[in-house]
């Protein structure tokens, strides 16, 4: 009879594995904190909500009352309308700088001067909105630097923030700080190609824009798929951080986004149990889109989660 060793008992695996799920503890708490715990106030949505009763109070129950106030508010339609149309923008904008850019790395052969570009590219991701909202603000201003060197060179002041160049400009500055950084996925990618398709490409003849169209970006293709479609659950954030120290109350028209719209109503206003409702609207329908934009990853990509 063949002998066979017993199989370790699962907290003998466990002891071995204990310091990895000590790593995870800070994460796991951090998110029950800052994430799961808060998710008990979603029922001011469902309240007339008086601060002064507390969360647990005795507050009066008003059902969907709050949901039904959402659709004749004026201001929430235009805020999705605004919300969809800056993040189809972006997400167009984006993808397609960040895989211009790194087509443009991949062809740079001097490791230190690529290494320096990628570096200046990357740098804007780290600078805060806050920071950033003031400097572009004040640089676009009327009397800004930029008008003011359009007045020198003979060319008439450009109003930059109006309801017609919001928007624009909103995409411009945000790919302008994230492009760099986006593009480290698609690098990358191209990194896992097969130099031996370039060996032979240059073979034939194929000079290096015929390399570029018929195997660079073939072969991140997969990729372009993938990341365009697990962008598909972020379609209701528009970047609050950038709109909320960019825009004023000139700009609602076009500027006014969910997230605002949130913050208006409940910080400003007061109107928790609305503000609530609208917030948790946007997040049982963008968690409609994360799981939409997982299945669809799956059926395309073969991309899996778990």
């Amino acid at each position: 009879m063949e002998y066979r060793k017993p199989k370790k008992k699962s907290y003998f695996r466990l002891s071995k594995e204990i310091q990895y799920l000590l790593m995870l503890l800070p994460g796991f708490v951090f998110l029950l904190i800052f994430q799961y715990y808060p998710m008990g106030g979603l029922i001011i949505a469902f309240q007339n909500f008086d601060p002064l009763k507390g969360l647990f109070g005795d507050q009066k129950w008003v059902g969907l009352e709050n949901f039904r106030k959402i659709l004749i508010n004026p201001y929430f339609l235009p805020a999705v309308r605004n919300t969809v149309s800056i993040s189809l923008q972006k997400l167009v904008c984006h993808l397609s700088a960040a895989i211009l850019l790194a087509l443009l790395l991949n062809e740079i052969r001097s490791t230190g001067y690529r290494r320096i570009l990628q570096t200046l590219f990357y740098l804007p991701h780290f600078i805060s909105w806050v920071i950033l909202g003031i400097l572009f603000k004040d640089i676009l201003a009327s009397d800004g630097l930029v008008n003011n060197i359009f007045q020198k060179c003979g060319i008439p002041p450009f109003k930059f923030f109006t309801n017609k160049t919001f928007q624009p400009l909103l995409v411009i500055t945000d790919v302008w700080k994230e492009f760099g950084f986006n593009s480290i996925i698609y690098l990358a990618a191209i990194t896992s190609i097969d130099p031996a398709l370039y060996e032979a490409a240059i073979m034939d003849g194929a000079g290096r824009f015929r390399r570029i169209w018929h195997i660079t970006i073939p072969g991140i293709i997969p990729i372009i798929v993938l990341m365009l479609l697990l962008s598909i659950g972020g379609i209701f954030n528009a970047n609050f951080d950038q709109i909320f120290n960019m825009y004023n109350t000139t700009l609602l028209e076009s500027g006014d986004v969910i997230d605002t719209l949130v913050y208006r109503l409940g910080i400003v206003e007061a109107n928790y149990s609305l503000s609530t409702a609208i917030g948790f609207a946007k997040s049982v329908f963008s968690c409609f889109l994360v799981c939409l934009s997982y299945f669809l990853a799956y059926r395309l990509a073969d991309y899996r989660i778990f």
